[in-house]
Order: C-alpha cells, then sequence, then structure tokens
C-alpha cells in the first residue's frame, strides 16, 4: 500500500539546516508570512510539507538588525518520501540496484529506523530543491503585498519571486566537517594520484562528480598524445605524409577514448544508482510557465504549454538569431586576416625584432576577441533558450549546448580551417594554433579560478571582523558560515567546464598534426585544471544543488561529432600517392591519344593506299580501240 504524506505527520519543532532563502531587506511581513505558510503548507494543500525558520531569533535580529536570511529543512519521514517521488535509486540488501520506496524502505542496504545517514546531505538538498521550485500559484492572483507582481495557476512562485527581486538567492549550506575531510582528500596535497570520485560525489553530486572523473580520464589520455607529439615537434621535416600520419593517429585515438569512456561512466553511474533513474516522468523546471493543467502521462497538476508556440519561437526567432551572430563572427575573422597581413607587410618591409613581435599580435588580439563573443553570446543563448519555454531541464540543456556550441564551434575553428584549407599555410596555422590555445588557456585560468579565488579571500576576512565585532549571545560560528557563503560566488554548473574540454578537444584532435605541442600544452594545463577546479568548488563558489545524471549528456554526442568530422578532413590517401595516381591516369590519357592519333593516321594512309589501287585497276580494266 502507497504511503502518502497527508497520512503521516512529517513536522518537527527542530531541525537541521539544508537550504537558506535570502530575502530582499525591505520584503513586507505580510509577504514573509504568505511565504512561509506556503512552504509549511501540507501537499494535498499546495504547500512543500517543509520545515521553515529564521536564522535569528527576534532578540538577535534586534542586536544585528538584520532579519532576511531564513532556514529551509525536512522532518525525516518527509524526505524518504521526497526521495521516492524522485525516483532515487538505492542499493538493496540482495546488491542490486533498486528504485527507492517508503514501504519497502526496510529491504535496502543501509536503512535503520535510527539511522539518519541513509540519505547523503546532498540528496537531501536536492530534493528540498525540488519541493521548493514546485510550488506553483493555485488561485493566486499576485504576491501578497506586491500587486504588481501578477501571479496565474501553474506559475512557480520561487521563479516568480526571484524575477521580482522579493527573494534574493536560495543556497545549500556546506558541510564543515565534511567539506574538510573531502578537501584533504582532494586537493590540499599536492601528488600524483587519483581523485576521490565517490566521495565528490557523495557531496557534491553525480553531474559535478562526472565532470570531474571526465575531466581526470581526458588528461590521462592526452598523455600518449603529448609524448608522441614531442618528437614530431623537434624533429621537423615538411613531409605531407607527417601530417596525414599524425592525423590518423588522432582518428584512432579519439575513438578509442571515447568509447573506452562511455564503458567507465556506465559503471560509475550504475553504482551510484543515477543509470537506472527514470527521466520520462520528469518535473517540469522552475521557469516552465503555461496554463495549469493535468498530464495525461503522469496525472498530475502541472502547468501545460503547446508545442507549436515553442516551435515558432525556435525557427522563426532563435534561429534567425544564432545565424546572424555567425555571419558576425565570420565577419570579425575576416578582420583578423587583414590584421595578419598588414604585419606580415610591416615585418617584410623592416625585418627588426618588434615585427617579428608584431606577427602575433593580431592572433592574441583575435583570441581575446574570441573569448569575449564567446561569453557574450553565452548570455544571449540563455535568454533564447529561457525564452523557448522547454518543459523538461534536459532539453531546456539540450537547446542550450546546440547554440552555443554551433557559434563556439565556428568562432575558434573557423579561422583555422580557413589556414588549413583556403589558404593551405601549415606555417600560419601552427602559429595561429598554439596562439588562441595559450592564451585561451590563460585568460580561462584567470578569469574562473585565480580573480574569484582573490576576491573571496578578500571578503571572508572582512565578515570574520565583522563577526568578531559583535558582543551577542548567537551562534556566532554558523552565523558566520551563512553569512560567507551567501556573499559566494553562485556555480552556474558544468556547462563552461564542459565547453573548454570540447575546444580543447577540438584544438587536440583537428590541428595537432601541425602543432604537435598541443596536447602536451593540453596536459599542464589540466594537471592545474584539476587542482584550480577543486578549489573553486570548495573555497569560492557556493555548494551547488546536485542534479542526477547518468552520463556527461550530450556533450558525449558533440564528441563523437567532432570525430567525424576529423574523419572527414583526413584524405583517405596521402598526397604523394594522389599525385602519383594523377599522374599514371594523365600519362595512361595522353598514351590513349596518341593511339588514337596513330590509328587514325594509319587508318588514313590504308585509305589512300586502297584509292591509289582502286585507280590502277581501274586502268588496267578499260577496253581497247
Amino acid at each position: 500500500m502507497k504511503v502518502t504524506l497527508s497520512a503521516l505527520d512529517t513536522y518537527e519543532t527542530s531541525f537541521t539546516p539544508l537550504v537558506v532563502i535570502e530575502l530582499a531587506q525591505d520584503v513586507k511581513e505580510e509577504t514573509k508570512e504568505w511565504l512561509k505558510n506556503r512552504i509549511i503548507a501540507k501537499k494535498k494543500d499546495g504547500g512543500a510539507q517543509l520545515l521553515f525558520r529564521p536564522l535569528l531569533n527576534k532578540h538577535e535580529k534586534e542586536t544585528l538588525g538584520s532579519d532576511n536570511l531564513y532556514l529551509v529543512g525536512a522532518s525525516r519521514v518527509r524526505l524518504l518520501l521526497g526521495a521516492e517521488a524522485l525516483g532515487l535509486v538505492k542499493e538493496s540488501v540482495d546488491g542490486t540496484m533498486r528504485t527507492f520506496t517508503y514501504s519497502t524502505r526496510g529491504s535496502f542496504r543501509g536503512f535503520h529506523d535510527d539511522n539518519d545517514d541513509f540519505l547523503t546531505m546532498t540528496e537531501c538538498q536536492f530534493i528540498v530543491k525540488h519541493e521548493l521550485e514546485n510550488l506553483r500559484a493555485r488561485d493566486e492572483k499576485m504576491i501578497p503585498g506586491y500587486p504588481q507582481a501578477k501571479l496565474y495557476p501553474g506559475k512557480s512562485l520561487l521563479r516568480r519571486l526571484l524575477t521580482s527581486g522579493i527573494v534574493v538567492q536560495v543556497f545549500p549550506l556546506h558541510d564543515r566537517e565534511a567539506l574538510k575531510k573531502l578537501e584533504d582528500s582532494w586537493y590540499t596535497r599536492f601528488s600524483l594520484h587519483c581523485q576521490p570520485i565517490d566521495r565528490i560525489r557523495g557531496y557534491f553530486g553525480e553531474t559535478v562528480a562526472l565532470y570531474f572523473g571526465f575531466l581526470e580520464y581526458f588528461t590521462f589520455a592526452l598523455i600518449p598524445m603529448a609524448v608522441i607529439g614531442l618528437p614530431y615537434y623537434l624533429f621537423v621535416w615538411e613531409d605531407y605524409d607527417k601530417y596525414v600520419v599524425f592525423a590518423s593517429f588522432n582518428l584512432l585515438w579519439s575513438t578509442v577514448i571515447l568509447e573506452v569512456w562511455k564503458r567507465s561512466c556506465a559503471d560509475m553511474t550504475y553504482r551510484w544508482g543515477t543509470l537506472l533513474m527514470k527521466r520520462q516522468f520528469e518535473e517540469p523546471r522552475p521557469g516552465f510557465h503555461g496554463v495549469l493543467g493535468v498530464n495525461p502521462v503522469t496525472g498530475r497538476e502541472e502547468p501545460l504549454y503547446p508545442s507549436y508556440k515553442r516551435q515558432l519561437r525556435i525557427y522563426l526567432v532563435s534561429l534567425p538569431f544564432v545565424c546572424l551572430c555567425l555571419c558576425l563572427s565570420l565577419h570579425i575573422m575576416m578582420i583578423y586576416f587583414d590584421l595578419e597581413d598588414w604585419a606580415l607587410r610591416v615585418h617584410e618591409e623592416s625585418s627588426t625584432e618588434w615585427t617579428g613581435v608584431l606577427l602575433y599580435v593580431p592572433s592574441v588580439i583575435y583570441a581575446i576577441v574570441i573569448e569575449i563573443m564567446n561569453r557574450l553570446y553565452r548570455y544571449a543563448a540563455e535568454f533564447l533558450t529561457a525564452w523557448e519555454n522547454h518543459r523538461l531541464e534536459s532539453a531546456y540543456q539540450n537547446h542550450l549546448v546546440l547554440k552555443v556550441l554551433v557559434f563556439n564551434f565556428l568562432n575558434c575553428f573557423a579561422s583555422l580551417f580557413y589556414i588549413a584549407f583556403v589558404l593551405k599555410d601549415m606555417k600560419l596555422l601552427g602559429q595561429s594554433l598554439a596562439t588562441l590555445l595559450i592564451t585561451s588557456q590563460i585568460i580561462n585560468q584567470i578569469a574562473e579560478s585565480l580573480l574569484p579565488y582573490w576576491l573571496q579571500k578578500k571578503h571572508s576576512v572582512k565578515v570574520k571582523r565583522k563577526v568578531q565585532a559583535l558582543k551577542v549571545d548567537i551562534d556566532a560560528t554558523f552565523y558566520e558560515q551563512v553569512v560567507l557563503e551567501k556573499e559566494m560566488s553562485t556555480y552556474l554548473g558544468t556547462f563552461d567546464d564542459y565547453l573548454e574540454l570540447f575546444l580543447q578537444f577540438g584544438y587536440v584532435s583537428l590541428f595537432s598534426c601541425v602543432y604537435p605541442l598541443a596536447a602536451a600544452f593540453a596536459v599542464l594545463n589540466n594537471f592545474t585544471e584539476v587542482n584550480s577546479d577543486a578549489l573553486k568548488m570548495c573555497r569560492v563558489f557556493k555548494r551547488p544543488f546536485s542534479e542526477p545524471s547518468a552520463s556527461i549528456g550530450v556533450w558525449q554526442h558533440v564528441l563523437l561529432a567532432l570525430k567525424f568530422i576529423l574523419a572527414f578532413a583526413i584524405p583517405d590517401k596521402p598526397r604523394h600517392i594522389q599525385m602519383k595516381l594523377a599522374r599514371l591516369e594523365f600519362e595512361s590519357l595522353e598514351a590513349l591519344k596518341q593511339q588514337v592519333k596513330d590509328n587514325l593516321s594509319v587508318t588514313t594512309r590504308l585509305d589512300a593506299s586502297w584509292s591509289r589501287m582502286i585507280l590502277i585497276i581501274h586502268k588496267l580494266d578499260l577496253p581497247k580501240e
């Protein structure tokens, strides 16, 4: 018999804080009361049936003058029922992976009535986030206290509160003790060892763990390319076969590593339970809006939106915008080539050390412009994809990835393809590849790791001084943690990290045959990337909400597509073979022409001889007088 939330008392007077909600400073009291009631109300009444309390009590608020931080948690029973609703997969006592149900909870390994560790803190926070995001308007026409913030049935309340500025942010809390243990086994001690992927998964969730697993795997997979590329770079010879052999090895290498990764990924996600999670009944994403109705498949109440409207938005607005951006990228690329020609002319007119350096300036400027354009386009792509109103988070991500990848691929690789197949200048191609690769790696390390870490360190010092100056009877340690974490940068997901790896994979697999050191630079970058990414996950960014994942998603098909592009770019026959075959074909054609000419000459001579013989016979046969 299925157990429902209505049949159980899921309220507790004290609870472990899991999630923090920060409201704006001037939010009205009636709005706070309404939000609290919606969060703690029972599911049957349209609530989330969670636990909710302010960070500070009344006396502490008066002392500190701050009352905009609230803590959200859930009872143990509520979390277990949430795990069932989300279809979380757990290991049963017989060793198999099964979808968790509350009624059969005793059949799962590690479950005891007095055990609070059956669900990890990451899973608990994911359940709370899911419930908050699925709080939807019913009969309300507006947010109480804010008549301009209109509501309609089916609208996500949290989404509306965020866009209205009433809710500043919602974020999960760090577990400082667990985080310290993770850091000690991950990056604080520099040594060549594999990352604790299972521990990363336990703390940050499957999506982040899969990224770090793929980053580590890809880095080690690059080592053979780097080892082979070194003698290719040192022993320079201008032979077309050199490029074909190395490019052929690239194709074989890229095929093998992707297939092996798929097997490794399946092994990990089965062990974690996400490989078996059923996603076809995925809940609508928070930003999805429409007329409130009943899903014909699940029978649940949710917003409904006609698919033809979404298709019209995609094909009449998004697609033309992407094409316009691609044309702009190509136009900027041609400006870059004009700058290259100008720098080359200056160098040829007065060959000095400065003009030699000037040859690299256009490539450096172009690399910086590429990074700026990629980041600006990303914001536009996010806005358009959200406006298209996709029902599922997976569909939203797929359309966003497609938009961004098409632009980034053209923006980063178009100039290299132009040099390789139009200009056919291998020296310029190697120079451009080296400049683009190294410049992009330096920019990413500074913008994504060093700068955020420096800013966060400055802010943490200010917060600690402020807390130490307080002379009030509060849990200063916990208060300091919440205040410090609310000011941290928000981790926006693995999208940018995978995009960086995708571009790196493209540089290495497509063009390292003309610059064999590309793989070596990628390996060096990735060794530092592992540690810098780990540092920013633990110390720079807020703890992200976990998201169950069974693979690296659309990025794995994307990489396969890049491999097929590589296969298309490599000719089936080496150039010298093509030249020899063309020569043989030309000689055969010439021989055939000569033979036809000779035959025609013989035929002409035979015809002349035959005519003379006929004439002689005719004369011999004339009658006598």
